[in-house]
């Protein structure tokens, strides 16, 4: 709207007409409003459509002249007040001034009213609809994935696991009063860094295998699966010594091999489409260790097979608790194992757990920390406690089920209760410089050194094999011509519930 030009205003305020300067004001008002109507018009060819939107126009239009006016009058309340007060001149003046006041009233009215159309737009409907400005979210993930988990969860709040309450007790007590007990609770968070800590290597661990379970395919070799693999958890897992990476070896076992194959060097085997794969992974983050395994088949043939052990982990995960026996799960999950039954090539196997893998403990920097979760009766009566980390896994197979060592070893680990062993050969205490300084007690396989630049070391690997520093842990196969599958999860047992940590969407 145009304002007043300095001419006029020196003239109305120098003894001019009071009637002339209230006409003159009034015609002004009336020309803005009918130019502002014309630019709120819109110029339609359809005579239904123009009346409509003229009928809007006029609808909204009024509601601004309301709008103008309620604020008009609480303004020039106090300006007519010393209208009556004051003579002649300086009323014509005044109301000069309060005529100005409302013109710049109705002027930012009017700009305000502009933003807000602005910020309008027409949908195919005809009706008008405010545009919602966008929200920045957390960075999101690449594909393939490359952001580390750390990144993504900047302030360090990673995903929770499933939550599950402890089964109850032998008695029929239920164990719902661990998660409102302020005591369990105040444990809980006094752990909570610790927590932290296997849920964002948990994350690492879920993202990669779901990246895996896109590209892995017949006709690629172990060599190709296992690198491509291990480089994206590395990347994901932000390796930093040992604060955060790989935990072991990436396992590939294939069929009748159970566990404990990863390729050496060299290595030329293919992944066929009749196999069965176990992939078994871990990742940590301050040697807080997530193991976890699944199986990968293209054939549907071997369905059933897969369905019985991963039913078989989760009944074990179900059934774990604090002041659980190892025994008593071992015993129900080779229940519902056995209750399987698979065919393949016409020939019908029940499927069988082998009685001589088992899950574990895990303690920090240390796969195997000392408890064992058998997949069959009969094991150690110990008790789960509370605090304890658990590897619950079940292998099933098609064959005997019981495994040997066979086939070229890979894994090593270093004995973690080792003391000083006083060492001989040069090539052998640089090669254990090397395993600390970059291993520790987690296992490592020989493709790693070779990562590392080391050559020519089997002798002295040897060496330290024969004087128990590190161990080796071969392949562990059934009978040739028989099937194998695995799932395994990573169970942390707190205070308050069971949280099984690496529970994703897909098993």
């Amino acid at each position: 709207m145009a304002q007043l030009p300095p001419a006029h205003f020196s003239a109305l305020t120098t003894g001019g007409s009071q009637q002339l300067m209230r006409h003159f004001i009034s015609q002004s008002l009336i020309m803005a409003e009918v130019q502002l109507q014309h630019e709120v018009e819109p110029q339609l060819l359809n005579g239904d459509d123009l009346n409509e939107e003229r009928e809007d126009a006029d609808t909204s239009e009024s509601v601004k002249r309301k709008r103008r006016k309620k604020k008009r009058n609480k303004t020039t309340a106090p300006a007519g007040t010393n209208e009556a007060e004051g003579d002649g001149e300086a009323g014509g003046a005044g109301d000069v001034t309060k005529q100005l006041e409302e013109q710049t009233l109705e002027d930012k009215e009017r700009a305000e009213d502009g933003e807000e159309d602005g910020d309008e737009g027409e949908n195919p409907s005809g009706k008008k609809k405010k545009k919602k400005k966008k929200k920045k979210g957390l960075k999101g993930q690449n594909d393939p994935p490359s952001v580390p988990i750390c990144e993504l969860y900047p302030n360090g709040d990673f995903p929770k696991g499933e939550e599950c309450e402890y089964p109850p007790s032998k008695d029929g007590r239920t164990a719902a009063w661990r998660t409102t007990s302020e005591e369990k609770r105040a444990l809980d968070r006094a752990n909570e860094e610790m927590w932290n800590d296997f849920r964002q290597a948990a994350e690492a661990h879920r993202q990669v295998r779901s990246y895996v379970n896109s590209w892995i395919k017949p006709g690629m070799t172990m060599i190709e699966i296992c690198e491509k693999l291990e480089d994206c958890s590395r990347r994901l897992i932000k390796e930093d010594g040992l604060k955060a990476g790989l935990a072991f070896p990436t396992g590939c076992s294939i069929n009748h091999c159970a566990a404990h194959y990863t390729p050496n060097a060299g290595d030329p085997t293919v992944l066929r489409y009749n196999d069965v794969c176990k992939i078994d992974f871990g990742t940590h983050i301050n040697g807080r260790i997530i193991d976890c395994a699944f199986t990968v088949t293209f054939n549907p043939k071997y369905d059933r097979l897969l369905e019985a052990v991963r039913d078989a982990t989760n009944t074990g995960i179900r059934f774990a608790g604090i002041d659980v026996r190892l025994c008593d799960v071992g015993e129900t999950i080779q229940e519902v194992m056995e209750s399987y039954e698979v065919e393949i090539d016409g020939k019908t196997y029940q499927v069988k757990p082998i009685r001589n893998l088992n899950g574990h403990s895990i303690g920090q920097y240390r796969i195997h920390s000392g408890k064992t979760v058998p997949i069959v009766k009969g094991g150690e009566a110990t008790r789960m406690e509370e605090g304890d980390v658990y590897a619950i896994e079940t292998f099933g197979s098609t064959g005997r089920g019981a495994v040997h060592d066979d086939m070229e070893c890979s894994h090593y680990m270093k004995n973690f209760n080792v003391g000083h062993v006083p060492l001989r050969l040069p090539r052998a205490k640089h090669l254990l410089n090397v395993i600390n300084e970059n291993f520790g007690t987690l296992a490592f396989c020989r493709r790693w050194l070779d990562r590392l630049g080391e050559s020519k070391y089997l002798m002295a690997l040897k060496n330290l094999c024969d004087l128990g520093i590190i161990d080796p842990y071969p392949p562990l196969c059934d009978i040739k011509g028989s099937y194998t599958a695995q799932y395994e999860h990573t169970i942390l047992l707190r205070p308050t519930c069971k949280e099984v940590v690496s529970r994703g969407d897909d098993y």
